[in-house]
């Protein structure tokens, strides 16, 4: 009935990320045997009993406010359990907080759970909280990996909203590097509709809709922004999507393959070394390999800019002390030599 009978543990899962989380895996048929953890036992007891009784057939659902009950025997974590944004606030406001809560994370992954397969790292900034939760799990670096799909997501909406079409008919959408004010956003390879994204800046219509290179760019901050939008309408920060996303990416990891945006993933060397960051993906039993985004000249210059923020920010938080230097991380994970 289910993907897998492997069992997944949840960080954060009394938060509303975290419970989502849940119930996605339950009623997309993904995973059965989920651990609940969160230090905040009274909330995650309210959010397991909802899950209750939800009665999904078949479900073995435990909560736990012990990480060592929850992450030991995990073949797969998925985690939301770092502070989360505020009106006001960018991805990078929680950088030194939410690093600390990352760096627990992998300890307790190598200490608990050692051999788990596949971890999703969710909380801001996802870029430097999953690279730091790398370094310190000890894991392979394919099996740790970071949501980096809506701003991809987020881009193809506005699209298919700007020309009236279904959501659908936009392909192609991809941004890349950080997941932040400063990503890449590639335009090669969009297509709206059937029709070129070149030919569109070149002045096509569709659907009787054009767009200027002024109109591109709010497309663009409204994508950067998009985050910081949701939580100004909402007056909390997204949970539906990245819920989803998550497990849609853990779905794929199970099956081999199939997900269509791309994954946070670390590289290891050359020109975008010793980052994680948003790129294209395979799927394979040994973990994710990532491959460099291929665009134009103007895309990957795009790319230089947002690497050289990720690494700034990796920087400071080395700086801080909640990373080692890099020289020394292979003391750290002996897989990042």
């Amino acid at each position: 009935m289910y993907l897998t009978q492997e069992k997944v543990a949840v960080m954060g899962a009394a938060g509303a990320i975290g419970s989502n989380i849940v119930q996605d895996l339950l009623s997309t048929k993904t995973a059965c045997r989920i651990a609940m953890y969160d230090p905040f036992a009274q909330g995650l007891e309210g959010a397991a009993e909802e899950i209750y009784h939800c009665a999904y057939p078949g479900a073995e659902v435990s909560w736990t406010a012990d990480v060592k009950e929850a992450l030991t025997g995990a073949d797969y974590v998925i985690s939301s359990g770092g502070a989360p944004r505020k009106e006001g606030m960018t991805r990078e406001d929680l950088l030194k907080g939410n690093c600390e809560i990352a760096r627990g994370l992998g300890e307790d992954i190598k200490r608990y759970a050692p051999n788990a397969k596949f971890v999703v790292v969710i909380f801001n900034p996802a870029d430097i909280t999953g690279l730091t939760t790398l370094v310190y799990s000890g894991l392979a670096p394919g099996r740790v990996s970071t949501l980096a799909a809506l701003d991809s997501t987020r881009l193809q909406t506005k699209l298919a909203q700007h020309f009236g079409v279904p959501q659908e008919r936009v392909t192609g959408c991809r941004t890349y590097g950080g997941h932040g004010e400063q990503m890449a956003v590639f335009e090669d390879g969009i297509v709206v509709d059937g029709v070129p994204f070149a030919e569109i800046m070149a002045g096509k219509q569709v659907n009787g809709k054009s767009l200027s290179a002024e109109e591109w760019q709010e497309v663009q901050t409204h994508i950067r922004q998009g985050g910081a939008r949701i939580i100004k309408l909402r007056g909390r920060s997204s949970y539906q999507s990245p819920s989803h996303q998550s497990v849609e990416m853990l779905a794929a990891f199970i099956r081999g393959g199939g997900y269509p945006w791309p994954c946070g993933a670390y590289i290891p060397d050359g020109e975008f070394g010793h980052v994680m960051m948003a790129a294209d993906v395979e799927f394979t039993p040994e973990g994710l390999k990532p491959a460099i985004p291929k665009g134009s000249e103007k895309d990957l210059e795009a790319l230089k800019v947002s690497y050289g923020h990720i690494v700034k920010l990796r920087d400071e938080v080395i700086a801080a002390g909640s990373l080692p230097p890099v020289s020394e991380w292979p003391r750290f994970n002996p897989h990042l030599k």
